[in-house]
């Protein structure tokens, strides 16, 4: 099984806790990714997240096609860390950990994630010729948003 790993570094003008409120907010998924990847939250989401959270969406990640997702926030450490994994999906494993870090002029953000793909050597195919592409973009636009948002 090949394990894929995706990092990704950027410092944005804000408090930690700013940085907090709109990060651990799945409501602010569309605005972060591109539209391709249209996202809607299925679930009641509560104000704050907590560990054991377990959250709904409806995706349209790939050919427009929807998708179910559930993912579970498996640590939660405010302001400074959440982890949230995919127990429902299209991958075989996904966890994506997002580290925030307040620094003297702002917040860095961290986004460490590792997958792995279903299908054997299938899978390992479509990622190389789909997925890994896709993410790549999704946080593309992401630091793209933040850079727009919150100038360094």
């Amino acid at each position: 099984m090949k394990i894929y790993h995706l990092y990704r570094r950027q410092h944005i003008n804000l408090s930690i806790q700013e940085a907090w409120e709109f990060f651990s907010s799945p409501y602010n998924l569309n605005d972060i990714t591109p539209d391709f990847f249209h996202v809607s939250v299925t679930s009641k989401v509560p104000e704050k997240i907590y560990a054991g959270l377990m959250i709904s969406y409806s995706m349209k990640a790939v050919f427009g096609i929807p998708m179910a997702w559930l993912s579970e926030v498996s640590h939660c450490d405010e302001p400074k860390r959440f982890v949230y994994e995919q127990r429902i999906g299209p991958f075989k494993f996904w966890s994506h950990e997002v580290c925030l870090t307040e620094e003297q002029n702002g917040t860095v953000l961290e986004d460490i994630m590792f997958y792995t793909m279903p299908m054997g050597w299938l899978g390992r195919l479509i990622n190389s010729a789909l997925i890994a592409g896709k993410l790549e973009r999704i946080f593309d636009t992401r630091r793209d948003y933040l850079q727009n948002k919150w100038q360094d």
